[in-house]
């Protein structure tokens, strides 16, 4: 600023406390509005596909459902499973376990070292955030709901810095408004995190000790335990995806197996592979070994091969021993018995009595 401007706001009682008010706002990075700097997201790397990873191990009790990976490092202890179910991979003392953890660190102590926004203590029942870095300076807990307010921007970020334990209570809730993303909360706590029984919890928590998850509790997130066990009961755990393109559900999902639980691909371009592979969504393929033979394609450009398959969309086609193509241009090719039939403004059925409709 120039000396004439600095003398004039020194000539003026009023002037000179709207600049020093301008001066301790700009020290503490906020606007006039009150606004303050965007934090960005916390990197997770590999352990990213992880919905439960842990150092010591993973103990289950009753029907908890994982979708996502599980993984222990440097240990590779894990009971409970079944009755758990894992909708995802298992990586037990492995090289992928070992670099999720080396990854989950580098998080840990980005999310630890963030400049903060505010201080917070005690309690989080009733409170509404908004998008920023919390910090409180020894433990914290939830006995209610707590809601964070991503004002409309889906990339908003909150990271809540916990010096000792995080502690939620029976039934609590972390309600996320106005765009916020399961997969952009972050909760840094110092030692163990304790979620309690049947409460519905949002967000990452990267813990430097251990996880325990009480009978009914609800993940959409990730329990990330550096040092020591995972503990579960009776849980749903979801891992958070912002971009939603993982294994099975997303715009490239991808459902692989035979007969399995990948079989089934949903998505923008869905694949499902195997003896029964089905494969849905804007293309969707289906591919049959010729076992059961049974693929099915549904979609703009749905393809099915096998013994049986049925190609449904605007340029469906349907190659097998009873090939049917239905579509703008369907094409049935059948072979042996040759009962193709194929239906559409250019339908064209082949085979010993093909059938072709068309206009």
């Amino acid at each position: 600023m120039q000396a004439t401007s600095a003398r004039a706001y020194r000539s003026s009682p009023l002037a000179a406390s709207v600049f020093a008010l301008l001066l301790v706002l700009a020290m503490l990075g906020l606007t006039p509005t009150g606004a303050h700097a965007q934090p960005a997201t916390v990197e997770l790397g590999t352990a990213d596909s992880f919905a439960v990873l842990a150092g010591q191990t993973v103990t289950n009790t009753g029907p908890t459902v994982i979708t996502g990976d599980l993984g222990v490092h440097p240990n590779d202890a894990v009971t409970g499973f079944p009755p758990g179910a894992v909708n995802g991979a298992v990586h037990l003392g492995d090289a992928v376990a070992l670099q999720a953890q080396s990854d989950l660190t580098t998080a840990y102590n980005d999310a630890a070292g963030r400049p903060e926004t505010a201080s917070v203590s005690g309690d989080l029942v009733g409170q509404t955030f908004l998008p920023g870095v919390y910090e409180a300076s020894s433990s914290l807990g939830l006995t209610g709901t707590v809601t964070l307010n991503a004002q409309g921007d889906p990339d908003a970020v909150f990271i809540f810095q916990i010096g000792s334990t995080l502690i939620t209570g029976s039934a609590s809730e972390v309600e996320l408004i106005n765009g916020a993303q399961p997969c952009n909360v972050f909760w840094q706590v110092g030692s163990s995190a304790t979620l309690g029984t049947n409460s519905t919890f949002v967000g990452n928590v990267l813990a430097l000790t251990s996880i325990s998850a009480n009978t009914g509790a609800t993940v959409d997130g990730r329990l990330l335990a550096r040092n020591g066990s995972v503990t579960l009961d009776n849980n749903v755990i979801q891992r958070a995806d912002c971009d939603d393109d993982g294994n099975g559900n997303g715009d490239n999902g991808n459902g692989n197996g035979d007969n399995g639980n990948g079989d089934n691909g949903n998505g923008d371009n869905g694949n499902g592979n195997g003896d029964n592979g089905n494969g849905n969504g804007d293309n969707g393929n289906g591919n049959g070994d010729n076992g059961n033979g049974n693929g099915n394609g549904n979609g703009g450009n749905g393809n099915g091969n096998g013994g049986n398959g049925n190609g449904n969309g605007d340029n469906g086609n349907g190659n097998g021993d009873n090939g049917n193509g239905n579509g703008d241009n369907g094409n049935g090719n059948g072979n042996g018995n040759g009962n193709g039939n194929g239906n559409g403004d250019n339908g064209n059925g082949n085979g010993y009595n093909g059938y072709g409709y068309g206009y």
